[in-house]
């Protein structure tokens, strides 16, 4: 026969056990994902033209999505550019992608296929219009380009949208007033070098491989585009128009084409866009991971320098995606 004191110590001894069974149980629950699972699946990244900085971005980012999310296969696709990018999310047959904040207001406004599910994810860092031309060229301003051969992008680009507008501020027609050469930044180098082109606009992130390349092997020289035509962008009435600002290409940025003068010209907002199909989970890693790869992509494509955490919220004209709202809130202090 037990006794009361058996009986007691015996008591203790099975809470005593049963206190351990729960801390290791609240241990194995903090140390395990019990509940949880990594986001799984194929995504498509619609980037931009091969030697643009949208490209070398994707390949970079892609680096660092396999490490971070190291169940779903990035598939990266080249494109003209920002319209077209859009385009494609909007439509499905991409997933992700980076347009400028102009080029997806138009989309909206124009009332396109799926403009009511697009979303953001971050804003990154800015496009500056880069006018380019030979260095003894007379090319002085804007409307010197009046009959002149002109690179003004392809049909598709964010840089095609900004150089008719800014032609058309310049009181040029796109259309009938100079000569237009539907190229990328692939090409329009090149034909400038070859005395094809005159001049020719380029939107993005500073410095651009293709522009720096061509300034260490041929003489150039920027075209500065003053405020007045930032105001008469503004002044249009055109919703898309109220996301240009004048700013300053520094005085490093192509080292050689400046000869020490910073060049004042055009900036838009680049953002990172997806659409409500993205579940949440997948968002919240992507845009994790695009936040965090900011300095080592940084090293190589200056521009992800600029990627920043207190700004990246701001992504107007689209609402946030409801996954990137779930990084942004587990980032505040």
């Amino acid at each position: 026969m037990f006794g009361p004191t058996s009986r007691i110590s015996r008591g203790r001894a099975f809470q005593g056990a049963a206190a351990v069974l729960v801390l290791l149980g609240l241990l194995l629950w903090w140390l395990l994902p019990i509940g949880t699972s990594s986001p799984s699946g194929s995504v498509t990244f619609s980037t931009g033209v091969t030697s643009g900085v949208y490209q070398r971005y994707g390949t970079l980012l892609k680096q660092d999505l396999a490490r971070d999310l190291p169940d779903v296969s990035i598939q990266l696709r080249t494109s003209e550019g920002s319209q077209q990018n859009i385009a494609r999310v909007a439509a499905g047959e991409a997933d992700f992608t980076i347009a400028t904040a102009d080029a997806v207001a138009k989309y909206q406004k124009d009332g396109k296929p799926g403009a009511d599910r697009l979303r953001g994810c971050a804003r990154l860092y800015d496009d500056y219009v880069q006018l380019v031309v030979a260095k003894g060229s007379g090319i002085r301003s804007t409307s010197d380009l009046r009959g002149r051969k002109v690179g003004v992008g392809q049909e598709g680009s964010g840089v095609r949208l900004i150089a008719d507008r800014l032609l058309s501020a310049a009181d040029l027609d796109p259309r009938k007033d100079i000569v237009p050469f539907s190229v990328g930044i692939d090409t329009m180098p090149g034909l400038l070098e070859r005395r094809e082109l005159d001049a020719f606009f380029w939107s993005g992130g500073l410095p651009t491989g293709a522009v720096q390349d061509l300034s260490e092997r041929f003489d150039i020289r920027l075209v500065p585009l003053e405020s007045t035509l930032v105001d008469r962008l503004h002044a249009s009435g055109e919703a898309a128009s109220r996301y240009y600002r004048s700013a300053v290409i520094p005085a490093d940025a192509y080292g050689k084409a400046q000869n020490g003068t910073a060049v004042p010209t055009v900036a838009v907002a680049n953002l990172l866009v997806t659409t409500d199909r993205m579940s949440a989970g997948l968002t919240e890693g992507f845009t994790r991971t695009v936040i965090d790869s900011r300095d080592r992509i940084g090293d190589e494509v200056h521009p992800a320098q600029l990627v920043d955490l207190r700004t990246a919220i701001y992504t107007d004209p689209l609402p946030l995606h409801e996954g990137a709202k779930r990084y942004y809130r587990s980032e505040k202090p």
